[in-house]
């Protein structure tokens, strides 16, 4: 039986359906070269905002013609499409259900295909929310915050590394609450990211950790100190900002957030310094004003983050932000987004050209691309190297470039 392939989404849907295709592989499935041509074609969905869940529903039209014209016998929709509309779905397999995989989340996950490639592989601590924001349908999606046992997250993470991987991208909805749902037995230490991180030091071998998605609240002068000293980590915060206006936080239901938003990228660079700063802001909310928008602005370009994502809010059914009065129109809120992200643009293009000349190490994830430290996967820019250099990079290795040229959000660059 072979099973055909077509992930959407983020990471966590990645990783998910990583397991889920492991369980596949071993009771005998053989992955199709040719998605368009197998016995079970499987779409993994995405459904967090209107864009995304076009996107889904265009594949799964796709995939049920494919099915009508005799070139796939079965369509499994899977994700957070069919967790979010089961009615519309026969044949689904949401979040946390699969045919032959126990339902316990915290079960031992079987990582038996990576869609990432050999250097590097996601390791998803936690599934859910405990967040409430405005906009948001995740919780509704996904559910409430459950952690993963950390014995078995370890034992992912050191088959991870036995098999070559270079660097773990720690994932969840929100890492820093990891452990958060773990009952505390008295005269034990309490787990958390922190204890989970340091575990992770102790596993042998040449690797990275990096730690994706940080809400500014959370982040700790701990989880800081061992970003800052631990050999594994990688330097780099992802911490989703949304907004810096108090009006338009509190409005999103962030107002716990305003001191850590106002003071994250200062706080952040203090205690690690190199640090790379990225974060995603958006524009166009319930309640935005003129005033408030020029203050996200003005706070942007204080900031000075190395990298930024902006979008243009869509109401999202079931979510309180769905009914709030006060939305610019969409025309409003894309020609702001615009405006963030030529401020950013500004700020991108100098740093890059301050990098230029630098020998750094970078991690070989494909032929011929390379990621830096400051690097994320998936939403930052790449290195890229020539054909002869290409040709003797090896993939899941570290090696040492020179950054020579800036393309856009990507550098040019030449091993040393």
């Amino acid at each position: 039986m072979t099973v055909g392939l077509v992930s959407l989404g983020c990471a966590k849907n990645a990783a998910d359906l990583e397991v889920r295709l492991g369980r596949m592989l071993s009771e005998g499935w053989t992955l199709s070269s040719t998605p368009d041509h197998c016995d079970t074609l499987v779409v993994n969905t995405c459904a967090f905002i209107e864009s995304a869940r076009k996107e889904a529903e265009r594949e799964i039209r796709r995939a049920l013609s494919l099915k009508r014209k005799g070139k796939v016998k079965r369509v499994v929709v899977a994700g957070c499409y069919p967790e979010r509309y089961p009615e519309r779905i026969s044949l689904f397999k949401g979040v946390d259900s699969w045919e032959g995989v126990p339902k316990k989340f915290g079960c031992q996950r079987i990582p038996g295909l990576r869609l990432s490639g050999k250097a590097f592989a996601y390791l998803k601590i936690a599934e859910g929310c405990a967040h409430r924001c405005a906009y948001c349908a995740i919780p509704a999606i996904r559910g409430k915050y459950r952690s993963r046992p950390m014995n078995a997250i370890l034992k992912e993470a050191r088959d991870f590394v036995r098999t070559g991987v270079r660097e773990l991208n720690i994932i969840a909805q929100d890492p820093m609450l990891y452990g958060v749902d773990f009952k505390h037995q008295p005269g034990k230490p309490k787990v958390n990211l922190v204890t989970l991180l340091k575990a992770l030091d102790r596993i042998r071998g040449d690797f990275v950790v990096r730690v994706l998605y940080s809400y500014p609240n959370e982040i700790t002068d701990k989880f800081l100190e061992w970003m800052r000293t631990s050999p594994k980590a990688v330097k780099y915060v992802d911490v989703p900002l949304q907004h810096t206006d108090p009006d338009v936080l509190r409005a999103m239901a962030r107002g716990s957030a305003i001191k850590a938003t106002q003071e994250a990228a200062e706080r952040i660079r203090a205690a690690v310094p190199g640090v790379t700063l990225r974060t995603t802001v958006m524009t166009g909310f319930p309640g935005e004003t003129a005033a408030s928008f020029a203050r996200m602005l003005s706070d942007v370009k204080r900031m000075q983050f190395d990298h930024l994502g902006v979008f243009a809010y869509s109401p999202e059914e079931g979510t309180p932000g769905a009914t709030m009065k006060g939305r610019p129109p969409m025309k409003v809120a894309q020609s702001r987004a615009l405006k963030i992200m030529a401020a950013q643009k500004k700020i991108w293009d100098k740093k890059a050209k301050s990098m230029l000349g630098a020998e750094l190490p970078a991690l070989v994830v494909s032929p011929g691309v390379a990621r830096l430290e400051s690097q994320a996967p998936d939403v930052d820019g790449v290195v890229r190297l020539d054909a002869d250099d290409a040709a003797i990079a090896p993939v899941g290795e570290f090696v040492l470039v020179r950054l020579v040229e800036v393309s856009d959000y990507d550098f040019i660059g030449e091993l040393v």
